[in-house]
């Protein structure tokens, strides 16, 4: 049972440094903000970074960062957690609950929940002289992602392995990209780690909620079709999409080619 324990954590720890160095997410001397929600994805992340930075020959520095939203957590089972392993952690207070929930009193409040927490936690990292921020975001969430993008704004986008936020001068990586949602969750399982529930008023009744059963009803049917989209998201070839519009309505088009056409007094010659 032990055996099979350590083999599984071996390879997960591989799949992240698969990742890691597949895209260049963390150099020597990188210091990493993790950012922790208390949820199994951030919980997962931020002890898979700690298993790993005592293995490779790349020094990096962690540093978690809990956004609180002004409503009640178990913030001390995230700070116990990171005491554990000698990780710094702030616990960053702010009133987006009450922005988000009283004062915008938002029908779909997720963007602007995101928004705000992105905002507070870049700032958080650059105040405490951290140039990067590791999010626990996995396969499915990148799934999730462009299959939201296209359903409700009909564009073929999800967000990258890494990117750099000019703004805030920080590089955003998410190191567990390689890795399924069940994945982590049986990774969580097997290691113990703890989870804080999450209070949020709308938690379970988002859109990102739709597409995790969408995703789910369509693996049922298709089980290879995280995989396909894993390889989707590495191969995209553009040269098999349609291209760019010429122009976007007729007269635009007969401004463009007005130039190629022979006038009246060529063709009466002819």
């Amino acid at each position: 049972m032990i055996q099979l324990k350590n083999a599984y954590l071996k390879w997960f720890k591989g799949k992240v440094k698969k990742a890691i160095t597949n895209y260049g997410m963390i150099e020597n001397g990188d210091r990493l903000a993790v950012g922790l929600s208390g949820g199994k994805d951030s919980m997962a992340l931020l002890h898979v970074l700690y298993l790993i930075r005592r293995e490779v020959p790349v020094h990096f520095h962690l540093h978690a960062i809990f956004v609180n939203p002004g409503w009640p957590m178990d913030v001390d089972t995230m700070e116990d957690f990171c005491r554990q392993r000698d990780i710094p952690f702030t616990n960053k207070i702010t009133d987006i609950g009450e922005v988000v929930f009283e004062h915008r009193e938002e029908k779909s409040p997720c963007a602007l929940c995101a928004n705000l927490r992105r905002g507070a936690i870049n700032n958080t990292a650059r105040a405490l002289g951290l140039n990067k921020l590791a999010l626990g975001h996995h396969l499915d969430d990148a799934i999730e992602t462009f299959l939201m993008s296209l359903v409700y704004t009909g564009q073929f986008r999800t967000f990258s392995p890494v990117t750099y936020m000019d703004r805030s001068d920080i590089t955003l990586i998410r190191p567990m990209i390689y890795i399924t949602g069940k994945t982590v969750e049986t990774f969580v399982q097997r290691q113990e780690i703890p989870v804080v529930k999450s209070l949020c008023p709308v938690n379970g009744k988002t859109k990102r909620e739709e597409m995790k059963e969408l995703v789910t009803m369509l693996s049922d049917r298709y089980p290879e079709l995280r995989t396909r989209f894993l390889t989707a998201f590495q191969t995209l070839d553009p040269e098999n999409l349609w291209p760019p519009m010429v122009c976007r309505n007729w007269q635009q088009y007969k401004k463009a080619t007005a130039g190629n056409t022979p006038d009246n007094s060529e063709r009466g010659a002819n």
